[in-house]
């Protein structure tokens, strides 16, 4: 018969370091926390090859004594919970304080080099305590300014099973910078800087507006492409910054969600988000966002996961109400750039007869079936853009030029542009609506491949003028990585600093396409999909964004002649159905099908 025992103090501390401390950013996230609850105005974070080997974290902070360092080193022990609820139901229920588990250093110090360094700002004096993967190596005094330095080195050492498990210096750096971000926007009245491998990356001032400090951390341009958010009712209040839709990214890595001043990651909140955005992103769209909520400490539960990024709302539908609400009353009231409530004249225009409407406004019936000049149709058609088109005769074209034959065509002949997006044509058997961009997106992603992009040989235009396109550092690696293999399909990209590229050629299929958003939408492709995808189809997808950046946009304005030459294209090319995303292109509405929608069938 097997027997119980009760495990070693060490190996019990190596297994709670596997929940704690799952790699170098999990670390600095528990020792910048400590730093903030010890009430720290400035806060220096020092990494070396992403924290593998070197973490060290200063802050003047409140500082410890020499008991108070030795405690702190023991599992459960913290000073973050209020004494008078110790030993009641309710102390995680009142927790306040970013840390509260007592867990972290002891974890650490179980699977690292952990060195502490603190004075108290009460006694005055200054201790020194070192402890080597659970065994205690030094304890004497030190000599520093008032607060506390965590040094934590050879991550893993000792743990070959977790160290082999940890990803490149790179992977891990682009973690920990995202922690050290979203503390930095949590606390605007802290001052944050962090070095990497002797380099300055991030510095912040204390004492900033929350939204001086989100457009710090997120982009500089984030203040001309968002809206302020601020709702409250009753004791919740929800503020924050929301990028306009039409300014998104192709990750979600952009949406900073904030509880009560703790950084989550919450399936509630990021599906409120999602909700918010529905009906005005595409679905591989996300948008740019930093929300923070405050609520009453006993509404929410942060002792979900000893990582602390998930929480639990005892009222969660308000919770994802407020989100949904707050998010669509600001893009629909605070800011009209890019999002507009429907004019209520043009949606009444289906509740009546639409020749009625032209009539009653001036317009002879026959001018239906010409191009529209401006302020010829009244006000209940207004922000409705179609043009119902006569043969190309009509369209100022040359006399002569012939009329394309319906019956030779399957997508038979352009008759018109609906809202500048669909194009409208007549076929032998019936009605086909074709999506100008998605068409258009299939089409260039086969002149591509048809073009050698990613065999090596695909044409490049060289720019007059090297582009300069700022990026953050993670995003930057990433597109050096894969420098080699983007010039294969004529993307020419180097390094411009830590924080920016150089494009100097764009692949030749693509035009004058926006080098900004092209580069920015790959890197967005290489951090979704660059480590769990084989090389051919990471670049297989990086060549569909490519192909999205070089169509026809929705809402531009074509000719006849455009229209009829996509349609020819579409027909010449294979998998023209579908679009890279796997939406369809065209639809097709048969006589059959029209005459049942009008009763006749």
């Amino acid at each position: 018969m097997r027997q119980i025992r009760r495990l070693p103090e060490h190996l019990v501390n190596r297994i709670a370091a596997g929940e704690v401390v799952e790699r170098p950013a999990s670390a600095l996230k528990e020792l910048v926390e400590n730093a903030i609850d010890a009430g720290a105005t400035q806060i220096a974070v020092r990494l070396a090859e992403g924290g593998l080997s070197l973490i060290e974290v200063s802050d003047d902070g409140c500082g410890m004594t020499r008991d108070e360092i030795a405690l702190a080193l023991e599992r459960h022990a913290t000073s973050k919970l209020p004494e008078s609820l110790i030993g009641t139901d309710s102390a995680l229920e009142r927790v306040v304080t970013l840390g509260f588990r007592g867990e972290a250093l002891p974890s650490i110090a179980s699977v690292a080099r952990l060195a502490i360094e603190s004075r108290s700002r009460a006694s005055g004096e200054a201790w020194k305590r070192v402890v080597d993967h659970g065994d205690l190596v030094t304890d004497g005094p030190a000599a520093l300014p008032p607060g506390t330095r965590v040094r934590v080195e050879d991550l893993f050492g000792r743990v070959p099973a977790r160290r082999k498990f940890l990803r490149s210096a790179r992977s891990e750096w682009a973690a920990a910078l995202d922690v050290v971000r979203r503390l930095a926007m949590a606390r605007p009245d802290i001052g944050f800087t962090l070095e990497h491998d002797g380099r300055r990356a991030l510095q912040v001032q204390p004492g900033e507006r929350l939204d001086v400090r989100v457009a710090q951390l997120v982009a500089r341009d984030l203040p001309a492409n968002s809206v302020a958010v601020d709702l409250a009712r009753g004791d919740y209040h929800l503020v924050g910054v929301a990028g306009l839709p039409t300014w998104n990214r192709g990750v979600a890595d952009h949406q900073y969600l904030f509880v009560n001043g703790r950084p989550v990651k919450d399936r509630l909140l990021i599906g409120a988000v999602r909700g918010a955005y529905a009906d005005m992103l595409a679905r591989d769209r996300h948008a740019v966002l930093a929300l923070f909520l405050t609520l009453p400490a006993e509404e929410v539960d942060v002792n979900v996961h000893p990582a602390k990024t998930e929480v639990r709302f005892r009222d969660a539908a308000l919770v994802r109400g407020m989100i949904v609400t707050g998010l669509r009353q600001a893009l629909t009231e605070g800011d009209r750039r890019s999002v507009q409530t429907p004019d209520r004249a043009a949606m009444q225009a289906w509740q009546v007869e639409p020749i009625a409407a032209v009539a009653a406004a001036g317009v002879p019936q026959s001018s239906l079936f010409a191009p529209p000049r401006l302020g010829e149709v009244g006000a209940a058609w207004r922000g409705y853009e179609a043009s119902v088109m006569a043969p190309p005769v009509a369209r100022a074209e040359p006399a002569a030029a012939p009329v394309p034959d319906v019956i030779a065509h399957p997508l038979g002949v352009a008759r018109g542009q609906v809202a500048r997006t669909y194009i409208v044509a007549e076929a032998d058997d019936g009605l086909v609506l074709v999506d100008q961009h998605a068409a258009h997106e299939r089409l260039v992603l086969e002149r591509l491949r048809a073009g050698g992009a990613g065999q090596g040989d695909a044409p490049a235009q060289a720019l007059l003028l090297p582009e300069v396109v700022e990026l953050d550092e993670p995003d930057c690696d990433r597109l050096e990585d894969a420098a080699a293999d983007l010039a294969r399909f004529g993307l020419v990209i180097e390094r411009f600093g830590p924080a920016a590229v150089l494009v100097r050629a764009v692949p030749a299929a693509l035009g004058k396409g926006d080098a900004h958003a092209l580069v920015r939408d790959v890197a967005d492709d290489l951090t979704r999909n660059g480590a769990s995808l084989l090389v051919g189809e990471r670049l297989d997808l990086v060549l569909a964004t490519m192909a999205c950046h070089g169509s026809v946009r929705a809402g531009r304005a074509l000719s006849v002649a455009e229209m009829n030459a996509l349609l020819r294209e579409m027909e010449a090319t294979p998998r023209s159905g579908q679009c890279n995303h796997g939406r369809p292109t065209w639809i097709k509405l048969a006589h059959g099908d029209i005459e049942k929608l009008f009763g006749r069938g």
